[in-house]
């Protein structure tokens, strides 16, 4: 669970994890905060990553791969700390798994009513085309922050995340592909934020196709050798 400055929500969020999903350990990866994020996810029951500066969500989410590769999990499922996402719809993700290496929560295939419009909408329809091509199946929602990975993506993950803006989305999933890695999606509803402001403002929604189309050229100009693990299929 990667969080910025989200002390309004995280710790419900980490609470409703808890509850919906017994048995599970959360990790909340604080993206530098200047606020009490760690404090308040620590005290609702989650364990607390520290990162001593703001890296953005992609950094966040690989520091928390590398800690899970490092303490022997072999599956993890991001979840936003601003209550976005709906922790009852894991386990779909998770049953996903069986035939996939990572599992999108996809917001347009048929669940919830959450819309989009504008520059973004057509983005998001655009990757969801091209990526489904090189995936070989139907994705919507390529630009979902709501995702399982398995053992094998999981690896590729804590040496291979992107850091870059939208990079922990579209180029994270390129990828995956470029590596072997099996995409899948499901359907999944998308709520609103808890608390706190939305990352995305006008000005960031008209430049949005731009970013994301160069972050997919740039992840698949790159070969595919560099990303090997060193791990045995």
């Amino acid at each position: 669970m990667p969080a910025f400055n989200e002390e309004a929500s995280v710790g419900r969020t980490v609470g409703e994890v808890l509850r919906e999903l017994p048995g599970v350990h959360v990790l909340v990866v604080d993206d530098g905060s200047s606020d009490s994020t760690a404090e308040v996810a620590t005290a609702a029951g989650a364990r607390v990553l520290r990162l001593p500066f703001n890296l953005g969500v992609g950094g966040a989410m690989r520091a928390g791969f590398r800690y899970a590769v490092a303490n022997g999990y072999s599956i993890a499922v991001q979840i936003d700390a601003d209550g976005q996402h709906d922790p009852a719809g894991v386990p779909a993700l998770l049953d996903k798994l069986a035939e996939a290496d990572v599992v999108l929560g996809a917001r347009f295939a048929g669940e919830g009513d959450y819309q989009s419009a504008g520059p973004r909408w057509w983005a998001m329809k655009l990757l969801a085309t091209s990526l489904s091509r090189l995936a070989g199946t139907r994705l919507t929602d390529t630009t979902s922050g709501f995702r399982a990975s398995g053992p094998k993506a999981l690896v590729l993950f804590a040496e291979h995340y992107p850091a870059e803006y939208l990079g922990d989305t579209i180029e994270a999933l390129v990828i995956a592909l470029r590596a072997g890695c099996v995409v899948r999606q499901v359907p999944t509803a998308m709520r609103e934020r808890a608390a706190g402001v939305p990352s995305h403002n006008p000005f960031k929604s008209a430049v949005y196709l731009g970013r994301a189309m160069l972050a997919m050229v740039f992840a698949l100009m790159r070969p595919a050798s560099t990303f090997r693990t060193g791990v045995s299929e």
